[in-house]
């Protein structure tokens, strides 16, 4: 296989563990993240823990699936000091749930919120592997 595409298989393949490891993240109030070192770095790590701390704290859990489909690499950048892809895809979160932690009651959520929607996903080759570091919502259905 050409390099390139093996970069960019690669790369996708940690964009969906990521978002595997996302759900484990949210869905344990326990959780304190340490398995999504492995698929995300920097804002995306520091978002995410960030994000799920406040969701524990205030006795939410979220319940379900994420589902990314038609993740395509959009630029890969090979050289320069840090390779790096950014990854386009339809984030489907209508099936990962808040609910409260203790009855596991639905958490009321707007009416018109959306729960399809195109993300940008920056992924760059760190000297462990594929890391995601920044992820982008567009505000945009899909």
């Amino acid at each position: 296989m050409d390099p390139a595409e093996a970069a960019k298989k690669e790369a996708i393949a940690t964009y969906q563990d990521y978002w595997q490891e996302m759900e484990k993240l949210y869905a344990d109030r326990h959780n304190a993240g340490a398995a999504l070192k492995k698929y995300a770095a920097s804002a995306a790590l520091e978002n995410a823990t960030a994000d799920a701390k406040r969701a524990h704290d205030d006795g939410r859990v979220y319940n379900g699936d994420v589902r990314v489909t038609d993740p395509a690499v959009t630029k890969y950048s090979p050289t320069g000091k840090i390779p790096h892809v950014i990854i386009s895809s339809c984030l489907d979160i209508s099936q990962w749930q808040p609910v409260d932690a203790d009855t596991e009651k639905p958490v009321t959520l707007p009416s018109n919120r959306l729960t399809k929607y195109l993300i940008l996903s920056t992924v760059e080759k760190w000297p462990e592997g594929w890391r995601v570091i920044r992820d982008e919502p567009q505000d945009k259905p899909c």
